[in-house]
């Protein structure tokens, strides 16, 4: 048995609190066991909630525009259409591992989002799913990416087009990719016994995206007697078990955090917010595709546009100002007032029964301390992401769909993920911590190991560990 890592960390993506802590919660007996003798409650998740930015936001303690990262894509400048990934290299505030390496812990960190292209640490790093592939250097130090194929074979990154029909071949890669994280977790305790382990296991959000159709009623597309009704179940159950062997691997006075960046939910269909827009008159075309096609590949009449969408999970909405974008439209004065009555037409936007479809719209100004690159000026999150935006023109002015854009998918996250925290130096009685956030793990963690904390971190201490003098 290697000696403890002082700290383990089991990062699943996108778990939903309300599966780990009462539905399955007694079909989980690890993350039972971590509850019962720690602490443990719902996570509120950064504005917006998904993979890229989150996880930088946990590890770093700051917001997404302190970061300059709003979304998987982000503007590169002020051009219509420059998207890039928003990779490690986007992360410019230290993370929990460089500011626990600094004061001379060995580090082991696995698949954590925005960890590509791997950089420099104390110790050992295996990429996440924004690495291309597993054929060029994945790791740190480079040479440990042989040694991972040695491990496990060809080590999958991510799950392959898991937005597709082929669920069985997509449900036997997701625990392909499981098994594999685990077991070279498990290879570097063993062999290099860090002080931190980190690991962030991508499987549970693959597998809500894929199937929660199969075992949800209340979704709009259910599939009733689905063979696959009892997959999500199923694999929150393997996950509890990996989750127990690898803690066969650490002693008892190893400290163990389970947390998640956001929850999730069953996705009631997709808003085409660019349709939306033109009936509003803010985005005009010069001519109307035959079919559906991305904004980037569309002919806009720039010089008659005020806004444009972009889709995903939720919306981030781009006004067309003068002096700013290329062919802006709205004078700066009227900037604020444009603003806000489009946010007000959004609040207000109708479903396809009529009814207010509930969105919720924010402000960059509104939701960071600071806000750094090219930001969005309105965040929205459509049915309170209960819908996802639609980015593509053409659709003939149909508003609502059913149909994804970028293939099957059967959630949408939601803004609670989870976290359970369990020390055995400071033996919690299960309690259940309310107004958790997601930029309050940081602060903890460094508390618990009385290192001093980085000036300005946005979150706060949690009742778990005893507070520093």
């Amino acid at each position: 048995m290697a000696s403890a890592p002082r700290l383990l960390i089991i990062g699943l993506d996108c778990a939903e609190p309300s599966l780990v802590f009462e539905r399955w919660r007694e079909d989980l007996p690890t993350l039972d066991r971590l509850m019962r003798q720690g602490s443990y409650g719902k996570l509120e998740s950064c504005t917006p909630a998904i993979t890229v930015p989150a996880w930088s936001c946990m590890m770093s303690g700051r917001d997404p525009g302190e970061l300059g990262i709003y979304g998987f894509r982000n503007r590169s400048d002020r051009s219509y259409d420059r998207l890039a990934i928003a990779d490690g290299r986007a992360v410019k505030a230290p993370r929990l591992w460089d500011l626990l390496g600094s004061h001379g812990w060995k580090v082991a960190i696995v698949g954590v989002p925005g960890t590509y292209p791997p950089p420099a640490v104390n110790g050992s790093l295996v990429s996440c799913f924004l690495a291309p592939d597993s054929e060029n250097t994945f790791t740190y130090p480079p040479e440990l990416s042989e040694q991972v194929t040695g491990w496990v074979g060809k080590y999958l990154l991510d799950v392959p087009n898991f937005r597709s029909d082929d669920k069985q071949r997509i449900l036997d890669d997701i625990y392909t990719m499981c098994d594999q994280r685990f077991h070279v977790a498990t290879h570097l305790l063993e062999d290099e016994e860090p002080d931190l382990l980190m690991l962030v296991e991508m499987g549970v959000d693959r597998i809500h995206h894929a199937l929660w159709k199969q075992m949800d009623p209340s979704h709009p597309s259910y599939v009733p007697d689905s063979p696959f009704s009892e997959a999500i179940h199923e694999y929150y159950k393997h996950v509890d078990h990996k989750i127990h062997e690898l803690l066969t691997h650490c002693d008892e006075e190893t400290v163990v955090l389970v947390v998640s960046d956001h929850g999730a939910r069953p996705l009631m269909g997709g808003v085409c917010i660019n349709e939306w827009l033109q009936t509003q008159g803010y985005l005009h075309l010069l001519r109307q595709p035959e079919q559906p096609v991305p904004l980037n590949r569309g002919e806009i009449n720039w010089q008659r546009t005020m806004a444009w969408g972009e889709g995903g999970y939720y919306s981030r909405i781009f006004l067309n100002v003068k002096g700013r974008e290329p062919q802006g439209l709205i004078p700066p004065a009227d900037y604020e007032k444009v603003r806000t009555q489009l946010a007000e037409q959004l609040r207000t936007m109708v479903g396809p029964d009529g009814s207010p479809l509930g969105n919720r719209v924010f402000t960059p100004q509104q939701l960071y301390r600071s806000v750094r690159g090219v930001a969005p000026d309105l965040i929205v999150y459509l049915g309170d992401l209960s819908w996802r935006a639609i980015g593509t023109i053409g659709g003939n002015g149909r508003i609502y769909t059913v149909e994804n854009d970028t293939g099957p998918d059967d959630a949408n996250h939601a803004q609670h993920g989870l976290f359970i925290f369990s020390d055995p130096q400071q033996p919690g009685s299960g309690q259940q911590v309310d107004g958790a956030q997601i930029y309050d793990i940081l602060p903890t963690l460094l508390n618990r190991y009385k290192i001093a904390a980085p000036a300005g971190l946005r979150g706060k201490l949690l009742p778990i560990t005893p507070i520093m003098a």
